[in-house]
């Protein structure tokens, strides 16, 4: 099986390739050039080889970055006839940590973050606590202990946050390799859905607040 991964919900655009069990990847730091930076990173992953799906992170994470991502994934896939799958932003940042217990947390902007809890057992993830959009101070702790703490959501507001994990690392981000891990035996398992069905995950349909509910939250 090969298929494209494209991952662009945060600051970094990263687009993958795998190959029968082989990934090849690449990534830089795009602040807003998303749309500009990933088509071309992925043909140069791909060259003129076929596809049999594309993988794409479906949110929760920037809006803008959330579309263009989807939006490439069902423009290969409608080209081509090709299955679509959405991975959780969220649940490839707990698979790029390389930890077992991962407080996923990306800045949602608005004083808000995308956070939840992932536990993997058996090879998949499980949330403990579901993904939400969640003040900083109000996000709930996870139960038990060695939790490690990962996404930019942790740099931003790393105070607020620190005592709900073990250890922070806010540095690590939602990768294209990540989701093309995740993908892999959800796709041989028939998971994928329609280029037409694919959609973004946005957790907030909110993108900005009223001066009043600024003042409130202040």
């Amino acid at each position: 099986m090969r298929f494209a991964a494209i991952e662009t919900s945060t600051e970094w655009c990263s687009v993958a390739v795998w190959a029968d069990g082989e990934i090849a990847a690449l990534e830089r730091r795009a602040v807003n050039r998303h749309s500009e930076l990933a088509l071309p990173m992925l043909q140069t992953l791909m060259g003129k080889s076929s596809l049999d799906a594309v993988a794409f992170g479906a949110g929760p994470g920037a809006f803008t970055g959330l579309r263009i991502a989807c939006g490439l994934a069902q423009g290969l896939a409608l080209a081509r006839g090709l299955p679509v799958i959405g991975i959780s932003t969220l649940e490839a940042l707990a698979q790029e940590s390389g930890a077992a217990r991962v407080v996923a947390c990306l800045d949602a902007r608005m004083r808000e973050v995308y956070y939840a809890a992932l536990e993997k057992r058996a090879g998949r993830w499980h949330e403990v606590i579901a993904a939400q959009c969640v003040a900083p101070q109000s996000a709930p702790r996870p139960p038990g202990e060695g939790w490690v703490g990962c996404g930019n959501g942790f740099e931003v507001y790393g105070e607020a946050l620190k005592a709900k994990v073990s250890v922070m690392k806010p540095a690590i981000h939602p990768t294209a390799v990540a989701v093309a891990q995740l993908a892999a035996p959800r796709l041989a398992a028939g998971e994928g859905v329609d280029a037409a069905l694919a959609a973004p995950v946005y957790v907030r349909d909110k993108v900005a607040f009223t001066k009043e509910e600024l003042e409130r939250r202040s």
